[in-house]
């Protein structure tokens, strides 16, 4: 029983964790470009805030849960978190193969810096009791759009099979501790993160849970029960390595095509 559980919970809290990493990492970027440029009183007064919203958000959501219909939940849950992994496993893939560029953190810390720099100096007349307006705004928009993923991804797993929300729950606060602890360490773009590769392992995980919960929902008898969630996750993990693969050739393939017309 406790071998079946950890089939679960352990995969859990991996998905909250990067999942909640590589959101973190976005969202902690422009909280350290308005920062830098309006003052850090607006950028963390903002991210506070957001996140005791968020807060109350899972509360609410927690809560709401449990007057639905487990097989329903499952059913509903799955389907959210196939969106999810698909969407990220697609973009992940397809950066892998060079088919789109590679999201750059120091690029999006250099163009949220010069939209928000300004002349003068932060507090000269835009200031609120959190400190600069805007810089606070920016920052508690930066943090709530990212959150609200996080906090639908943790959530979903969470709702999924009873006992799941605290290592998921531990797993997304981990990952905030991390990003804080490497923010206050660096304060700069954490672009030594591998983020494509996070998506790339997030995707599969996010894939295999929606998979395995549509399942569970619809009365699928799924074999070896709990383990057949790491057999999701080895079978997707497989089948986005090989589209890596396909769509580079895919790629090379049409510029040599490409090459031979021109010539």
């Amino acid at each position: 029983m406790l071998i079946g559980g950890l089939s679960q919970a352990g995969p859990s809290m991996l998905a909250a964790f990067f999942a909640s990493l590589v959101e973190g990492v976005e969202a902690l970027t422009i909280v350290l470009a308005v920062g830098s440029t309006r003052g850090w009183r607006g950028a963390l007064g903002g991210s506070f805030a957001a996140l005791v919203t968020l807060l109350v958000i899972v509360a609410i959501l927690g809560r709401a849960l449990t007057l639905i219909p487990l097989d329903v939940i499952q059913a509903g849950i799955g389907v959210l978190l196939l969106l999810f992994g698909l969407r990220w496993l697609r973009k992940a893939i397809l950066r892998a193969a060079g088919s789109i560029p590679l999201r750059e953190e120091n690029e999006v810390f250099v163009r949220q810096t010069n939209t928000l720099r300004r002349p003068g100096r932060a507090g000269s007349g835009d200031d609120g009791p959190w400190g600069d307006r805007l810089g606070f705004a920016t920052s508690f928009q930066a943090t709530m759009l990212e959150g609200i993923e996080v906090v639908f991804i943790v959530v979903a797993i969470g709702a999924g099979k009873s006992g799941l929300l605290l290592p998921a729950g531990l797993g997304a606060v981990a990952a905030l501790l991390a990003v804080i602890v490497l923010g206050i360490a660096v304060r700069r773009p954490l672009s030594a993160v591998p983020e494509n590769t996070l998506k790339f392992v997030v995707g599969c995980l996010l894939s295999a849970f929606g998979t395995f919960w549509v399942g569970e929902g619809i009365g699928v008898r799924w074999p070896g029960a709990d383990w057949a969630m790491i057999g999701l996750i080895v079978g997707f993990l497989a089948v986005a390595s090989v589209s890596v693969r396909f769509c580079r050739e895919r790629a090379r393939s049409v510029l040599r095509e490409s090459g031979d017309v021109l010539s």
